[in-house]
């Protein structure tokens, strides 16, 4: 007599969720269509429940973030060492199994402003700006005067005292002059003439008047900024911060542009030069993230069993910062698959021209970050 199939077999336990709640549906929550496997052939639904186990939730919404699956590997490798591959390989079709670009630019940028906020530390040198401040709270702001005031000393009688309190009293009564025209306090923002708020105010070509109006408004309050931001640069350091990751974004279209111009004649399409542009963005976010953590590391090491780690570690990041440069020199010959002697020249006219953009946006940045101080 045969024995039982089923002795020695362990009932499985029960899940915490009904069976029939985790079973699939015969046709698409979403559209209605009926299903013949485990995606909607008509709009690509998966046929998951929401009713799922948390640590399955979380592995799927790190998976929609930055496809933590072997996709994110394949697209780690080249990004860093294989210069251009990327791009090539997403313009001839091969796309599914690489993180998208866009998808890898975001999950990049928000790590590295995320990890740069909360590891900066910066101190800003104001030392063109002389700023005083008395028990009145009158201020005094005077840029690139290297001439400090003359030390004052103590009368030696009461009488001096006297009259010394009248002559302060009197200079202090009248209207006070504002600090952009005292003597050796001119700020020359635009042309060759000191700014004025009447005179000489700051105007944008085609911005509301509305704006104008507060740009000169806040440089007006200049002293009391200035003051603010020396007592606490975290000031303007966590306005810098909240606006670069917009700005990076938008120049991400800009470098595009640049692009198409330089490449005008080589039948390429706009869509293709901003592929380039978002693979090359991400390969420089990710090559600060790392160089960040090096950082770290390196500041970690020091004065432990482990300082002499310091040394290859700092090496390490010097060639990252050698290696962007070289990176995208062979991405740029990569993708668009010219000769080495036109892709140089292209690589330095593109090169200068996007720096100077960079250069000028960062001077924005930071007049910018300063109104909103």
């Amino acid at each position: 007599m045969n024995p039982s199939p089923n002795i020695g077999i362990k009932k499985k336990q029960a899940l915490t969720i009904k069976a029939q709640r985790l079973a699939g549906s015969d046709a698409c929550l979403n559209c209605g269509t009926a299903l013949q496997g485990a995606f909607c052939h008509y709009c690509g639904q998966p046929d998951k429940r929401i009713l799922r186990f948390f640590p399955v939730l979380l592995r799927e919404l790190l998976e929609d973030i930055a496809d933590f699956d072997s996709r994110f590997a394949r697209t780690m490798r080249p990004l860093l060492f294989r210069p251009g591959k990327l791009t090539r390989d997403y313009l001839d079709g091969r796309r599914f199994r690489y993180t998208p670009p866009l998808r890898l630019y975001l999950f990049s940028s928000v790590i590295l402003f995320v990890l740069a906020a909360l590891t900066t530390n910066w101190a800003l040198s104001l030392d063109e700006l002389d700023i005083t401040a008395d028990d009145r709270g009158n201020v005094t702001f005077n840029v690139g005067n290297d001439e400090q005031p003359a030390a004052r000393t103590p009368p030696e009688n009461a009488a001096d005292a006297g009259s010394e309190a009248e002559t302060t009293a009197s200079a202090t009564d009248g209207d006070a002059v504002p600090w952009y025209e005292s003597e050796g306090n001119e700020v020359t923002i635009f042309g060759t003439r000191p700014w004025h708020p009447e005179t000489n105010p700051v105007r944008i070509l085609f911005a509301p008047e509305r704006l104008n109006r507060w740009i000169n408004e806040e440089l007006k309050k200049s002293p009391e900024k200035g003051k603010m931001i020396a007592e606490n640069p975290r000031l303007i350091v966590n306005e810098i911060i909240d606006l670069l990751p917009k700005v990076m974004f938008v120049l991400l279209p800009v470098f595009a542009l640049i692009m198409k111009l330089f490449y005008a004649f080589a039948k390429r399409f706009y869509v293709e030069h901003l592929m380039f542009s978002l693979h090359n963005h991400s390969f420089i976010n990710v090559v600060f993230i790392l160089a960040i953590l090096l950082s770290l590391a390196e500041e970690g090491v020091e004065g432990s069993n482990l300082s002499w780690l310091s040394t290859p570690v700092s090496y390490l990041v010097l060639a990252l910062m050698i290696w962007v440069p070289v990176y995208l020199l062979f991405a740029l010959k990569r993708t668009y698959r010219q000769g080495w002697l036109m892709t140089a020249a292209k690589y330095l006219l593109v090169g200068v021209s996007y720096s100077a953009i960079l250069i000028l946006t960062t001077a924005l940045i930071g007049l910018i970050s300063f109104l909103k101080v």
